[in-house]
């Protein structure tokens, strides 16, 4: 018997870039004025922290997702 398998698995991405794949793509095709709502809300924001001896240092902004490990 084999084990079933979802699609995305079998396409090679992990469940987080097809949800994001997906949700990219349904905003996509809304229309208007529904668009416009759904894409102010794909923006997001996140604030990172350097942590040194247990004291937790300066904020700085994180505006994209590739720039997080640097």
């Amino acid at each position: 018997m084999t084990t079933p398998t979802t699609f995305w698995r079998l396409a090679g991405v992990s469940y987080v870039q097809y949800v994001t794949k997906a949700s990219s793509t349904v905003r996509a095709a809304l229309k208007e004025p529904a668009k416009s709502k759904a894409m102010a809300q794909e923006a997001f924001g996140y604030n990172r922290s350097h942590w040194t001896g247990g004291e937790q240092g300066g904020k700085t902004k994180v505006d994209a997702l590739k720039s997080v490990g640097k």
